[in-house]
């Protein structure tokens, strides 16, 4: 099962709460973070690519880095770690975005890739300008978007380019990255959205807010084997609370909601369109979950409960799994000495 860190670029991480952390979002922890999984041998490092917060007290991940230049900078510090940005299409043109993947692909020799984002939060994306598209629409012009970067990152010579979107002149682009292309995913989970993943990239990213739920992500797979005759891997997210007791761990995730930035939290399900007028268990429960972990399933437990929480992940059919916690340092530290050995006795890591 292939692992990576997730969030370190952004303020709170993944989680809408002010509980006790030594996490900050400055470069020289984000630098320690991704090292530490650099050297734990994880193969991803996912930044979140936000351009403004959800308000709240905690105004949610209003402060970030920019993923391309992010990724840039870690490509010159680590060594195998494949290092991501997470590109929101539509702010930056493909021309661009074809030039910026292939530099940080040589900095990196060959280890760079693309979180392909076609823009949900709408305050974001009239910040640049214009009206966010009807959503089918966004993929058509992921779509176009990512066939004149891959056309540039292939294409010798010069190329002229008639679409819906772009009409572009003498496209051209070199150096060309060092990998036949930088690995590509994508978190769409609608007919649009898995349609564009099966055709397009390399791994699809389930956003799994419980086990019971995975094998919808799976449908992936078939749509690219059947419709597009290629294969495609499907990854999850997941905030981790490992301690040396269940109990202790449950008291961590408890710690979470009670420092809960609710406001924030509320902020975000309006954008996503989660209905939040009726407080029910049904919202309460979902509401958790946006607070730890962007609406994601948690992994909580002993580190043995850890790792057997992931090995039903596996089962089911996910091929990676992009961590974050409340902690980054001291808890990837645990995670390495502690739930790192048991992994590999479990057949889950070399």
């Amino acid at each position: 099962m292939k692992l990576g860190v997730f969030g370190m670029n952004c303020s709170n991480g993944l989680l809408i709460s002010e509980a006790p952390t030594t996490f900050e979002m400055t470069w020289q922890q984000a630098l320690q973070i991704v090292t530490k999984a650099d050297q734990m041998g994880f193969e991803i490092a996912l930044p979140l690519g936000r351009w403004r917060g959800f308000g709240g007290k905690t105004n949610f991940n209003g402060t970030s880095f920019e993923t391309y230049t992010f990724a840039a900078a870690l490509a010159a510090a680590t060594k195998n770690i494949g290092v991501f940005a997470t590109s929101h299409v539509s702010t930056v043109h493909p021309v661009v975005a074809a030039k910026q993947a292939a530099t940080i692909d040589h900095v990196s020799g060959g280890r760079f890739g693309i979180n392909l984002v076609m823009g949900w939060f709408r305050p974001e994306m009239e910040m640049f300008g214009g009206s966010m598209r009807e959503h089918d629409m966004r993929y058509a012009y992921g779509d176009e978007w990512l066939d004149i970067v891959q056309r540039i990152w292939s294409t010798e010579g010069a190329f002229d380019y008639d679409g819906q979107f772009f009409q572009l002149k003498g496209v051209q682009g070199d150096p060309k990255p060092l990998q036949e292309r930088p690995v590509l995913i994508n978190a769409g989970t609608s007919g649009a959205g898995m349609d564009f993943a099966a055709k397009n990239v390399d791994f699809s990213f389930a956003s799994v807010d419980k086990v019971e739920n995975i094998k919808k992500f799976m449908a992936v797979k078939e749509i690219a084997a059947t419709k597009y005759q290629r294969r495609i891997g499907v990854c999850a997210s997941a905030l981790v609370i490992a301690r040396d007791s269940e109990d202790e761990a449950r008291a961590v995730y408890q710690s979470i909601l009670e420092h809960g930035d609710w406001e924030a939290a509320k902020n975000m399900m309006a954008v996503l369109g989660i209905e939040s007028q009726s407080f029910n268990e049904r919202l309460a429960k979902s509401q958790e979950k946006f607070v730890a972990g962007y609406g994601t399933n948690a992994l909580v437990g002993t580190p043995r409960q850890i790792v057997e929480q992931l090995q039903v992940y596996s089962n089911e059919g996910l091929e990676g799994v992009v961590l974050y916690f409340l902690d980054y340092v001291k808890e990837l530290d645990y995670f390495d000495r502690k739930v790192m050995p048991l992994l590999r006795e479990a057949g889950l890591r070399h």
